[in-house]
């Protein structure tokens, strides 16, 4: 285990368990009996939204999932979402590293690189207000909270429009430069839905603040990364294991610009839970960083 910040983070090929969510072990055990197909996994983005506190270390945006929610209902998750397939649109207007670069990341292709970045940047702004674009490549909108954006927005989650269409028309540029790349998740086999998903870490953009807009979700809450991770030990909210493992790895930072910093030396390699029935019968998620 490494040190960072008086937190303890463990290193690439640390393998981690976690007790499996309630009521996932009948799913699990036809799993196990063969009884149960693999689907493939959808391409998705998340983005793990932070902001400097200036006497606390920096706050991240959690947004707690409608119960009703066929994946992960009742838990905390970032923002995030399924790739659109028209977010791979090699018109739209591009700042930062270009998408060979984060093809050579992800270990893609450009246009699944593109579609990522453009899925991160579309989700968070449908799920939480906040854009990482700007009128140039050196700055970026500092209000997203009028009637209009508000409409924009919603034209968005309908699928109305798209991210290239909506920034065109406001002549706003993609700050992918925003974005630092932390990790990439897939569902375990034996979920009836699986997403391969890009997680991004980013700082609230100055001038910008987050709104509660999300349909799919009960409530939204920042919180430091040691409290929620606190949070979810003491049983008081449920998560998958890449949130948790991701806001555990975060506890260390004293700043945003820190973490996302941080992002470009982050192996990208899938991580992907299997599980294991222990001698109690209980089942438990094993993963390896």
């Amino acid at each position: 285990m490494s040190q960072q910040g008086g937190e303890y983070i463990a290193p690439a090929g640390t393998r981690l368990s976690a007790p499996v969510p309630e009521g996932w072990a009948d799913q699990i055990a036809a799993y196990e009996r063969g009884e149960f197909t693999p689907v493939p996994p959808k391409h998705a983005a998340t983005v793990v939204l932070l902001r400097d506190r200036a006497d606390r270390p920096p706050e991240v945006y959690l947004l707690k999932r409608a119960a009703s929610m066929s994946f992960a209902g009742g838990f905390y998750a970032f923002p995030g979402g399924r790739v659109d397939p028209r977010d791979a649109d090699a018109e739209i207007a591009w700042a930062g590293p270009s998408a060979a670069e984060w093809a050579a990341r992800f270990g893609s292709d450009e246009a699944e690189a593109r579609a990522l970045l453009c899925a991160a940047v579309r989700e968070t702004f449908e799920e939480s207000g906040v854009l990482f674009a700007g009128p140039d490549e050196h700055s970026v909108v500092a209000d997203t909270t009028g009637d209009a954006w508000e409409a924009d927005r919603r034209a968005l989650v309908s699928r109305e429009t798209s991210l290239a269409e909506f920034l065109a028309a406001r002549s706003l540029v993609l700050r992918t430069d925003l974005l630092g790349a932390w990790s990439r998740w897939i569902t375990p086999e034996f979920e009836p839905r699986r997403y391969d998903t890009a997680f991004f870490v980013a700082a609230l953009p100055a001038g910008q603040r987050t709104r509660d807009v999300s349909g799919e979700s009960e409530t939204t809450v920042w919180l430091t990364p040691r409290q929620a991770v606190d949070d979810h030990a003491a049983g008081t909210t449920l998560m998958l294991p890449p949130t948790s493992s991701t806001l555990r790895d975060l506890c260390g930072f004293g700043t945003a610009g820190q973490a996302v910093r941080a992002a470009a030396g982050r192996p990208l390699k899938p991580i992907m839970a299997t599980v294991r029935q222990r001698a109690d019968g209980a089942w438990h998620l094993e993963w390896e960083l």
